[in-house]
């Protein structure tokens, strides 16, 4: 098994790595089922969260609560810790790194992660930073992809919504880049269209990939929907860039009737108004299976970190 010393970037997993975090992901399914393990006894683990989260931080202090661990927590780091009174990250890391084996960071900065792991004596995860990264939703991202459609080459993917600030679907396309035959599509407004970081990834990979505004002309074709919403929060001030974005696709069953019946459609999820309430009862809509395995993809991350 590959050694895994931190979790900072998508490009850091390759394709043996992935296959034996997804042996062990399933694994983790298992140990969920028999309500837990000891596996992490007395070990601790620090959530230290810059920016809020629901689902990431719960679903982290919850693998770790399952697998028989501890966990130390702040939820608003930026605002009720040191960083408020001026001390950097650096420092917070270091003193952290004292109280728990394994450091959970999601920070307002893109690189803060890595720049947490430079100093850190213990293995840092990054759980998103700024529009950067979010290297853990990705692989959940990645492992519901196999899980639904049986495999990772060949697969055809509809990326959607706000791609430019959008760190889920920009690590979901490194990993995506690894595999063989896979098309993507990208669907958005030209003010949040994907960056040309990615595309200049994906082409010196020879990945197939094009840029598309109606989503109804490839729903028939893909394997997989990848909805996120638009993030109004990345905007600032830019109202009028937002409100031309926000509304411009939506999944809902005109949409479904175009999606083949092995079709998937998944989220990162929170979502606002991007799909209708009503596609929720559809089997192919997999964005809370796609959370559920979140909880054991964390799990499997922390075993392999922790147990060497």
């Amino acid at each position: 098994m590959d050694s895994l010393d931190h979790v900072i970037e998508a490009q850091q997993f390759n394709r043996d790595l992935l296959a034996d975090l997804f042996a062990v992901t399933k694994e983790m399914e298992e140990v969920v089922s028999r309500y837990g393990s000891n596996i992490m006894n007395r070990r601790i683990m620090a959530t230290l969260f810059y920016e809020p989260s629901t689902r990431t931080r719960l679903s982290f202090e919850a693998a770790m609560y399952r697998l028989g661990g501890e966990v130390i927590t702040t939820e608003s780091a930026r605002e009720f810790s040191s960083a408020a009174k001026g001390e950097t990250l650096e420092d917070t890391i270091r003193i952290v790194q004292g109280y728990a084996d394994v450091i959970v960071l999601r920070h307002y900065e893109s690189g803060a992660a890595r720049r947490a792991a430079e100093v850190a004596s213990v293995p840092i995860i990054n759980a998103g930073d700024g529009p950067g990264q979010h290297p853990t939703q990705s692989l959940l991202d990645m492992y519901t992809i196999q899980k639904e459609i049986g495999r990772l080459d060949g697969v055809r993917v509809a990326m959607v919504g706000d791609l430019a600030n959008g760190r889920t679907a920009r690590s979901l396309a490194y990993l995506l880049a690894k595999y063989d035959d896979v098309k993507l599509t990208f669907v958005a407004p030209e003010v949040v269209a994907m960056k040309d970081d990615i595309k200049d990834h994906l082409v010196e990979h020879g990945v197939a990939f094009s840029e598309e505004e109606d989503l109804m002309k490839v729903a028939g074709e893909v394997d997989v929907i990848y909805q996120t919403r638009i993030q109004r929060e990345r905007f600032g001030d830019r109202t009028e860039d937002y409100e031309q974005a926000r509304g411009r696709y939506i999944i809902n069953q005109e949409v479904m009737d175009a999606l083949p019946s092995h079709g998937r459609v998944l989220h990162p999820l929170p979502r606002v108004d991007e799909i209708a309430p009503e596609v929720d009862a559809d089997p192919r809509a997999a964005y809370f299976r796609q959370a559920q395995n979140g909880l054991f993809i964390r799990m499997a991350l922390l075993r392999m970190l922790l147990e060497k």
